[in-house]
């Protein structure tokens, strides 16, 4: 790519730098910049440092499998870069910033190449600075804004070997999956579709077959090597702990929803219990799996419905927890806890007429309403983005097929952070999409 720096460059870059730095200076005001799961990113990149030992739990404490491979090695590796000169989480939170920045500008760059154009930059900005968990997930010690780095270049990546052709840009994007997979496990399952993807497009496109199969398999032989590392260390062939954990979890806001809260908590505490009664590591994990699978086969057509409009949700999500855990409006004792209620239990339990008492005591509700009206507009405009026969149907259908994937790995534990890795990319489709319906409408009335 060609990068050189226009006005309007330099005047979006400004405004992105200034935003980032207000929300730096309310994270430095708030002083909330941990999340439940940030002090096992932390503890590894201690471990790491300190014995070399890739472990998510407290040093202190015996040592439990589960932990071993329950948090993957990029972010705490990224964390220790820091850590190597100075235990200073402010430090890490500026980088993170940083790298938000450069998200933004490159997929920004990416569609200017499909057809985003300068013009529609206030929409860009606009999309992106209503999007507040952006800018909040920045500012908290958790792996999600470079596993959005990893996908904005994964995908820019393979857009340009799509349009090129250029053997050494899909190597570029397996090894960017490669790197999203060390995040996150959420994404190893993407390297079949990265594969079956890339071997289809090839074909139709009279690439060299044999080549481009040796790179598709690139991250195949990663999610393998890695696999067999882990069970070096705990004697199962798996790739993450969570994988075990998530089989079993994801039933719980299923059964919440069609059998009740106290339903759906005895069910979770008493099969975490069983689980955990079994002495074998391997053991725990195989009775967890086939658990998620039971219930996913008794449960099949009306879990698969709830799963999919759950998966739907992600796209609307304001996240207000989020804001409220920001300003310490919201802890996370009281988030998991039955302390306070949500807007939509609220609004199931107690009508219309629990809305105008629960707004009055949620300030934040006002800016979640806000941020929902914009995410309808950006999803209005995928949508249209999608259905543009100007652009190369590639591009659009592999833009579908990834953020479709990320929204049904969410599933129903679906929130913002979850649809952090692609939103950037939505936004941009969006933009696209939008931009040109004004300009076709413009052109009517001209």
């Amino acid at each position: 790519m060609n990068f050189k720096y226009s006005i309007e460059d330099r005047r979006f870059i400004s405004i992105l730098v200034l935003v980032h730095a207000v929300f730096f200076l309310l994270a430095l005001h708030y002083a909330r910049i941990y999340m439940g799961d940030s002090f096992e990113y932390i503890y590894e990149a201690i471990n790491i440092k300190s014995h070399l030992f890739f472990y998510s739990g407290n040093p202190v404490l015996p040592i439990e499998p589960e932990y071993m491979t329950q948090r993957q090695p990029a972010y705490p590796l990224f964390l220790l870069g820091v850590y190597c000169f100075s235990i200073n989480n402010w430090i890490v939170l500026l980088l993170q910033n940083c790298l938000s920045i450069v998200n933004i500008c490159y997929c920004r760059k990416v569609f200017q190449e499909v057809g985003l154009s300068k013009k529609a930059d206030w929409l860009l900005l606009l999309l992106v600075i209503s999007y507040p968990s952006q800018f909040i997930n920045v500012n908290t010690i958790a792996p999600d804004i470079l596993l959005q780095t990893c996908t904005v270049f994964y995908f820019g990546s393979l857009l340009q070997f799509m349009r090129t052709r250029e053997l050494p840009l899909a190597f570029k994007a397996s090894l960017w999956l490669v790197a999203g997979l060390m995040v996150k496990p959420v994404l190893y399952p993407f390297v079949v579709v990265h594969f079956v993807w890339l071997v289809v497009f090839g074909t139709l496109s009279k690439v060299k077959l044999q080549r481009l199969v040796l790179v598709a398999l690139v991250p195949l032989f990663v999610v393998l090597i890695y696999n067999y590392t882990n069970y070096t260390r705990t004697g199962k062939f798996h790739f993450s702990s969570n994988q075990a954990f998530n089989a079993v979890y994801y039933f719980y806001p299923y059964f919440s929803y069609t059998q009740g809260a106290d339903s759906a908590n005895k069910f979770l505490a008493n099969e975490r219990a069983s689980i955990k009664s079994i002495p074998e590591y391997c053991e725990r994990y195989d009775r967890a799996n086939a658990v998620g699978i039971s219930l996913l086969k008794e449960n099949f057509a009306s879990y698969m419905l709830f799963h999919i409009m759950h998966s739907l949700g992600i796209f609307f999500e304001p996240g207000k927890a989020e804001m409220d855990l920001f300003t310490g409006k919201l802890t996370y004792g009281k988030l998991y806890s039955k302390e306070q209620a949500g807007f939509r239990v609220t609004w199931k339990n107690e009508g219309w007429g629990g809305v105008g008492h629960y707004i009055g005591n949620n300030p934040s509700m006002i800016w979640a309403i806000l941020v929902l009206l914009f995410n309808c507009v950006r999803i209005v405009g995928f949508i249209v983005f999608l259905c543009q026969r100007n652009i190369p149907i590639s591009i659009r259908l592999f833009s579908f097929l990834l953020v479709g994937y990320f929204a049904f790995a969410a599933g129903p534990i679906a929130n913002t952070r979850y649809f952090l890795p692609v939103v950037l990319v939505v936004t941009c489709c969006a933009c696209i999409g939008i931009n040109n319906a004004l300009k076709r409408e413009v052109a009517r009335f001209a």
